[in-house]
């Protein structure tokens, strides 16, 4: 702005706090009544274009200052092209989609979880979050003015509209045309009460130490009963969906007896794990148990229950043989992947054992350890049983437990 402009509009250079603010507010008031925005944009009409469509904040919750971070990064490109003579239309967005709507319309309705929502009507819960998700557009508006943000919020898209859904739907036909989408299973960070995956960032958010049973667990070789491979796990819950058990091919294992038990385990680990007083009767490597059965833990669910090899597997902790659970482990889903395996999961989206597992249906699978554990020792496969202290994830919306899921 010339010194001339500035004159005639009555300003002068801010001194104190307050000379600024009104300053500040006389410059906004300047961009409104000369339409300064608008003019950026339209006096560059038949440039060349750079489109810019804002990444929607959801508007149900107030701005904070971390909002006005992100904005200025999304101002600054589009002011910079701007700059250089191009075109930019900048349109405005609201996320009217997610987790934040949905648990602030839950709180309102006195509901918890999908079940809730169902029983309510999913249509009415629907109509609920469309009512809610603008709460707070006035007071986005006024951040995004007093920022100095600018953007066209009048011709804004909502994520809601059927337009916006349509496009999406279509981009979705489009690739499944060029066969570009496919069907699997993957494995994520998963919160049986929200019903939904979340992200590295979140699970991060959620962490808690906790205190889980930690238990060694016999599993009797087919062909030589007298024989078992121990394995270490502090997840019980996941041990009916086993179909195989890891070793690393590059690691030498042992039979070693100790009070009259005789037990396959990493040679690295049979001090931390049985003490001095073991005696070891054999020595392999790795590579030789490949293929070896074993009688699994469980006899619900069918599956290979053979040992395969993983380069993943260490003699930092536990046994160096890891239990192979594909519906519940990243590393353990490859490696179902990688054998030709199945990946049976026995646990709804609750988190709740279905009828594949009759002794606990219906139970979280937190709350069934100890019935598991149980059912083991009633049958002579715990060999040892120690609480083990560590960080687990939690959701951090709801602080319940989450859990690794196909």
């Amino acid at each position: 702005m010339s010194e001339q402009t500035a004159g005639a509009r009555g300003w002068q250079t801010p001194g104190s706090a307050t000379d600024w603010r009104e300053m500040e507010e006389r410059v906004l008031e300047f961009w409104r009544d000369e339409q300064i925005f608008a003019r950026s944009v339209s006096e560059r009409r038949g440039g060349e274009p750079y489109v810019f469509y804002e990444g929607p904040p959801t508007a149900n919750g107030r701005p904070g200052s971390h909002h006005v971070l992100s904005r200025v990064f999304k101002d600054v490109f589009p002011r910079f092209h701007t700059m250089r003579g191009r075109y930019v239309e900048r349109r405005g967005g609201w996320d009217c989609h997610g987790l934040p709507v949905e648990l602030e319309v839950e709180k309102l309705l006195g509901l918890s979880g999908k079940p809730d929502i169902e029983a309510y009507g999913i249509a009415e819960f629907n109509q609920q979050c469309r009512e809610s998700v603008l709460t707070y557009l006035d007071e986005w508006e006024r951040l995004t003015e007093r920022i100095g943000f600018w953007i066209d919020t009048n011709r804004a898209y909502r994520t809601m509209d059927t337009p916006f859904i349509e496009s999406v739907w279509w981009s979705l036909a489009e690739l499944d045309k060029r066969s570009l989408i496919y069907e699997s299973d993957k494995v994520v960070p998963y919160c049986p009460r929200c019903g939904t995956a979340l992200s590295s960032h979140e699970v991060a958010l959620g962490y808690k130490d906790v205190e889980d049973p930690s238990i060694y667990v016999r599993f009797p070789l087919v062909d030589r009963p007298d024989v078992s491979l121990l394995v270490w796990t502090t997840t019980p819950w996941t041990l009916p969906a086993n179909q195989a058990v890891a070793v690393n091919p590059e690691v030498t294992y042992v039979v070693a007896e100790h009070d009259g038990h005789r037990v396959i385990l990493a040679e690295p680990l049979v001090a931390k794990v049985l003490g001095d007083g073991a005696t070891i009767l054999e020595r392999h490597p790795g590579a030789v148990l490949e293929g070896w059965a074993y009688v699994p833990p469980f006899a619900d669910i069918p599956g290979a229950h053979r040992v395969v090899p993983a380069e993943f597997v260490t003699t930092d902790d536990g046994t160096g043989i890891v239990h192979i659970a594909p519906a519940f482990g990243e590393d353990d889903m490859n490696v179902a992947r990688a054998q030709g395996l199945d990946a049976p999961n026995p646990v709804d989206r609750q988190g709740r054992f279905t009828h594949a597992v009759p002794s606990v249906e219906g139970v979280f699978v937190k709350d069934a350890d100890r019935a598991l554990i149980e059912d083991l020792r009633s049958r002579g496969r715990v060999f040892r049983e120690t609480a083990y202290v560590h960080a687990y994830p939690h959701c951090w919306r709801c602080q319940t437990p989450l859990l690794y899921y196909a």
